[in-house]
């Protein structure tokens, strides 16, 4: 089944997020490569690709994994946690209906 995966930053995370992002894009590419990732990606502080200095609010996460347990699991271990960027993470069941 599908996860929504969704981490919201503390205030000012930015360089925090940027020392750990290669760690946390190396466990995506893992789950990519297993076929498992539906959609990742960062909540931009502002309305732009590129917030530059303004960072990120949070990101969002669609794979599939076994079990909401699972899911869990996996989210609790991302580098994000551990790095203090996320102050908050939900993970939910997700039913893709379109397209």
């Amino acid at each position: 089944m599908l996860y929504a995966i969704m981490g919201e930053d503390v205030p000012n995370s930015l360089e925090r997020r940027l020392s750990v992002r290669p760690a946390h894009l190396a466990r995506l590419e893992a789950l990519k490569n297993e076929g498992r990732l539906f959609v990742a990606g960062p909540f931009p502080a502002i309305d732009s690709n590129d917030p530059g200095p303004a960072g990120f609010t949070g990101s969002l996460i669609v794979a599939e994994f076994a079990s909401l347990e699972d899911a869990k699991t996996w989210a609790d271990a991302d580098p994000y946690i551990g790095a203090g960027v996320y102050a908050n993470v939900v993970v939910k069941p997700f039913k893709k209906v379109l397209p």
